[in-house]
């Protein structure tokens, strides 16, 4: 064998060892970087014909990818993230006691809590009021409000993060997690999350 023939039988297996890398490289990265969530691809097209009724404004994410990186206070006052529940299918909902469509669905939520709550599924209701913070706490406790445990957010930086990926502009504003931590989809506006409608839809996201 001449060395030019070595020479070429190596850069052959350079070149060979690259396409290897960069077919691994893509097949790590996933379908358009989206590989995390492929799998929860299954899961919104069996939601997706649920999305009716009380719940038809919910929009199912076709491509559903990683849940943003929302940063609040948990239950215990200490902060927390969204991705501390994975594990757990999740209803992700921002309300404020000055957003009088927020404190209407807020019973819809607790009932739903109390309803299917548990090792599998959660309501992860988020408050953001900046001022009077003590002023959320008295009107759940008006309210009886007592399944949700309280989540909060003073600086309102969960809505600005909302807002910035998705361009949010009102609330309230919900979101329907899985339990590996992709958006499965989200809603703009209240609903009756206490409702049958509603119920079939989160058992569909839970993959029941």
């Amino acid at each position: 064998m001449t060395s030019g023939t070595k020479i070429g039988l190596a850069l052959g297996v350079v070149a060979a060892l690259g396409l290897a890398g960069v077919a691994a490289f893509y097949s790590v990265r996933g379908d358009a970087g989206n590989g995390s969530c492929s799998a929860a691809r299954a899961t919104a097209q069996r939601m997706a014909p649920l999305a009716k009724g009380e719940v038809a404004a919910v929009e199912i994410r076709s491509e559903p990818h990683p849940a943003p990186e929302l940063a609040f206070n948990g239950s215990d006052g200490q902060p927390t993230t969204l991705a501390a529940f994975k594990g757990k299918t999740l209803l992700v909902n921002l309300w404020a006691t000055w957003c009088a469509p927020c404190l209407k669905e807020m019973p819809a939520l607790d009932a739903l809590q109390r309803e299917i709550g548990g090792p599998d599924f959660a309501v992860v209701a988020i408050n953001i009021d900046t001022r009077n913070l003590d002023k959320p706490k008295a009107w759940l406790a008006e309210n009886k409000v007592t399944a949700l445990a309280y989540h909060a957010d003073p600086q309102a930086g969960v809505f600005q993060a909302l807002r910035k990926a998705y361009k949010v502009e009102g609330m309230p504003v919900s979101l329907i997690v899985d339990k590996s931590g992709c958006e499965l989809a989200i809603i703009q506006g209240p609903a009756d999350w206490a409702g049958a409608d509603s119920k079939a839809l989160m058992a569909a996201a839970m993959g029941k």
